[in-house]
């Protein structure tokens, strides 16, 4: 039996090493200005400038209830989701990788809640674990947000 193989762009995360599904992709960019939007959504962290569009930049950290980066974060994701850009800011951007289903395990039940609902699941690897974010769920209007900033 054959499985289908996917591809995922690695991500960094606070020391976690996270995926996302490359067709999700648009862009990956060093990131720029980012301007403050006031009474947005703890994980907003604001407005940027992309090649005349604007784009809303979310502070990825924020938004899976981990704690601020101490330094300059400098890359972007560019996610599209509904035609619309998004970008997710994150520590570093690694490999693209080809995925095959077996390689595909679900959430495990210890994983908190609030990351369960933004994965699709787990990537295993010889040298570790990836969890596959589900670019959509990340961007949704988010029930938990204040939860999740909490955490």
């Amino acid at each position: 039996m054959t499985h289908s193989a996917t591809q995922i762009v690695t991500l960094s995360l606070a020391g976690r090493a996270l995926g996302i599904d490359v067709m999700q992709v648009q862009d990956v960019i060093r990131l720029g200005t980012v301007t403050p939007v006031p009474r947005a959504a703890p994980w907003i962290a604001g407005v940027m400038n992309l090649r005349g569009h604007i784009v809303t930049a979310i502070d990825l950290r924020a938004r899976l209830g981990l704690p601020p980066t101490i330094g300059e974060r400098s890359m972007c994701v560019v996610v599209s989701l509904d035609g619309e850009a998004h970008g997710l800011i994150v520590d570093a951007v690694g490999e693209v990788l080809a995925v095959s289903e077996a390689d595909r395990e679900p959430d495990p039940p210890t994983l908190p809640a609030h990351w369960r609902a933004v994965s699709r699941g787990i990537v295993r690897r010889e040298e570790d674990l990836i969890l596959e974010l589900d670019a959509a769920a990340l961007l949704s209007g988010c029930p938990d947000a204040q939860i999740v900033a909490a955490a």
